[in-house]
């Protein structure tokens, strides 16, 4: 079977720059997708973006499919012909489905008895038939929250599609997809190289694109360039430039033939808090700001042209121009914003709504300084400092500077606290109220910031929760990540925080406001199941995190230790022994109705066996009570580990259900012992193997 190299390019009008990496990545695996289900065979997908165009290559696709034979079983023989050898309707029926009579079906014999059998064969299509349809469906099924119609046209896609391309090798492979015709043209640059390009050959892309038409369409080594360039021009400078992913993959996806070139801004600015400068060059304008190896902004930056023009001067020239303007209103906004102490703005608050059934952001700026402030007291941060930062935390929301920049609240508080003269825990706490921002994201420095930003967190959990709006499939408010947010601040931190004091006490702050009754039962079952994803995520496996929610340890430090604990203990050789005995002693305990003896009876113990074990588990029990009270779970676990052996002797050797309902209860107290001592840190029974 001949193979060739096949090119799919779909030009289109600007691509949204967020999307594009996972609209190429989508295209490529859907379109692999599909090549498997078609049986067709090839040396993998390539995929190319730029802002107008979605392309795939295809190394050494196969030039059709393969032929197939297909086995279609009939009725079984006894039910295909009647008493006098006739076909039966049903063998009829069968047949004439297959295009065949009865007599030409093959016989297929097993151990369950005997079938009609039909062998067809069935040639492979050529792939020029193929390929537009797996094209077509490929394209059909990315990521496209908000299609688009253009012109007269009833074809929906992203953005208007303007060529198409379906090359395997020399040849071109006719068809129409979303509207437009197959052909040979690929679009250049807007302003530079051919603006039109016929290709002879698939193996001609992407090389011909980038050398004539002046588009480099390998995203890849756009992003590489960009990276490279951005590093040497900010060495250029002294400095060095601050490349976000998210950022370098939005430049990327907006330009074609990458530029790197460096303007620079007046020293004034620098005046200026560098987080309200750096917001607007990154948000707003897309570029990288540059710092000294102290840390601090150089007034320079860093930015990506979409073209190569003969006089560079001109193009930094424009983006200095452009840039100037919002690095002057910041400059406004924070010499006004400082003319009047943040705690005058509090009053303000009362005009702004935190949530229709929830009241304003004054009163949740209430609600988080008194919560703040009993969280201080539990975790040892200054109570003082913790309640002045609870007041000030949301009053940067009213300053011009967080108006315009919205990106900027916290950041900013800090700044103004600052010259405000508060202290530095205070103004600290202003900006690290909302750490962690994501997943991964850094946590707040000290106890006071601590105890702010889990105040802020859980009275918006239990405010949602108590309006009955717990998220379902949509999170408007954040609360997966403001729970996870809890959760790390404590474990990370080693507080002795129990989540039940903290629903608790934030449902006390909203007085009558909270409606839905169970929101505290709710709030706590939602936080303890963000423990599952957390510990998933850091690669503990599922039935590990199940033990130990199984037990719900509502503090989520002493849930960080068993998990570890129990982690721990399934590495041991004695492990899974252990857990199919606990498993068993549970179902055994389930099906017991009468009532156990609260202690073993050792006049009671008959058979070697359980003579031993009782003696051993009164050894383990001393020996691991002051380690659970020192909530050392790891220790603990590694001591009832020991009880492997005896307790198979145990089973091995002695009926547990005995006739005589005394021994009977004494031998299920002893096991239920052996199961309480592992029940204080996890079920250890639904350990898998």
């Amino acid at each position: 079977m001949a193979t060739q190299n096949f090119l799919i390019e779909l030009g289109t009008e600007e691509l949204p720059p967020t999307a594009l990496r996972t609209l190429a990545e989508a295209f490529a695996s859907q379109f692999e997708a599909q090549l498997k289900d078609a049986d067709l065979s090839h040396q993998g997908v390539t995929w190319y973006a730029s802002p107008r165009r979605l392309a795939l290559k295809v190394a050494a696709l196969s030039d059709r499919q393969p032929d197939k034979v297909v086995e279609k079983r009939g009725p079984a023989v006894s039910a295909a012909f009647d008493a006098d050898g006739n076909p039966t309707k049903a063998a009829m029926g069968w047949a004439r489905g297959n295009g065949i009579d009865v007599s030409e079906a093959e016989r297929l014999k097993t151990d369950k008895g005997e079938w009609l059998l039909y062998r067809q064969h069935v040639p492979g299509q050529a792939i020029d038939a193929l390929l537009p349809v797996l094209a077509d469906n490929a394209l059909n099924k990315l990521p496209i929250p908000k299609p688009m119609r253009w012109g007269d046209k009833d074809t929906q896609f992203i953005r208007p599609v303007k060529t198409l391309v379906m090359l395997y090798g020399e040849t071109l492979i006719e068809g129409t997809i979303l509207g437009v015709a197959s052909d040979r043209v690929i679009r250049g640059h807007r302003f530079m190289g051919e603006p039109n390009l016929t290709l002879a050959h698939a193996d001609h892309y992407p090389e011909r694109l980038e050398r004539e038409g002046k588009v480099m369409a390998d995203y890849e080594k756009r992003k590489a360039l960009i990276i490279k360039d951005a590093k040497a021009a900010a060495d250029a400078v002294g400095g060095m430039a601050e490349l976000d992913e998210d950022l370098v993959e939005e430049v990327t996806s907006l330009v074609e033939w990458p530029v790197v070139l460096t303007a620079s801004f007046e020293n004034k600015y620098l005046k200026v808090p560098s987080e309200a400068l750096v917001y607007t060059m990154k948000g707003d304008q897309k570029y990288f700001p540059v710092y000294d190896a102290n840390g601090e902004l150089l007034p320079k930056f860093i930015f990506v042209s979409n073209i190569e023009s003969k006089d560079p001067t001109q193009v930094i020239s424009g983006n200095e121009k452009v840039v100037r303007p919002r690095l002057a209103d910041a400059e406004f906004f924070f010499d006004t914003d400082r003319k009047r102490p943040l705690i005058d703005r509090l009053p303000e608050l009362d005009s702004a709504v935190f949530q229709k059934q929830l009241g304003t952001i004054k009163d949740k700026t209430d609600r988080i300084t008194a919560l703040a402030g009993q969280i201080a007291e539990r975790i040892g941060a200054d109570k003082a400092h913790t309640e002045r930062a609870g007041q000030l935390a949301k009053c940067d929301l009213m300053t011009s500077m967080v108006f315009e920049f919205t990106e900027t609240q916290g950041v900013m508080g800090m700044h103004y606290a600052r010259h405000d003269g508060e202290p530095e825990a205070v103004a600290l706490a202003l900006n690290e109220q909302y750490w962690p921002r994501f997943a991964g994201d850094k946590l707040p420095t000290t106890p006071v910031s601590s105890a702010v930003a889990m105040a802020d967190k859980m009275d918006t959990i239990v405010g949602i929760f108590g309006i009955g709006q717990a998220p379902k499939g949509s999170d408007p408010f954040a609360l997966r990540r403001a729970a996870l947010g809890v959760l790390r601040i404590i474990v990370e931190n080693g507080y002795q925080l129990d989540l039940v004091d903290l629903i608790r006490d934030a449902k006390a702050q909203y007085d009558d406001r909270l409606t839905h009754k169970e929101v505290e039962t709710e709030v706590l079952d939602f936080m303890l199941g963000r423990f599952r994803s957390w510990y998933q995520d850091m690669g503990y496996s599922v039935d590990i995190i199940q033990a130990v929610l199984a037990r719900r340890p509502t503090k989520p430090a002493d849930f960080d230790s068993r998990v570890k604990a129990v982690s721990h203990f399934r590495s041991l050789d004695e492990a899974e022994a252990l857990a199919a005995a606990n498993k068993r002693v549970g179902n055994i305990l389930a099906k017991y109705d009468g009532e156990l003896p609260s202690t073993v009876d050792s006049s009671l113990l008959q058979e070697d066996a359980e003579k031993a074990l009782a003696d051993v588990v009164a050894e383990k029990v001393a020996a691991v009570k002051p380690l659970f009270a020192d909530s050392d779970y790891q220790g603990a676990l590694t001591e009832l580990a020991q009880l492997r052996t005896p307790v198979d002797t145990f089973f091995d050797n002695v009926m547990v259900m005995a006739d005589d309902p005394a021994l009977k209860a004494n031998r299920l107290a002893m096991l239920h012992l052996i199961r309480e001592q592992f029940l204080n840190v996890a079920d250890i029974s639904v350990l898998q193997k």
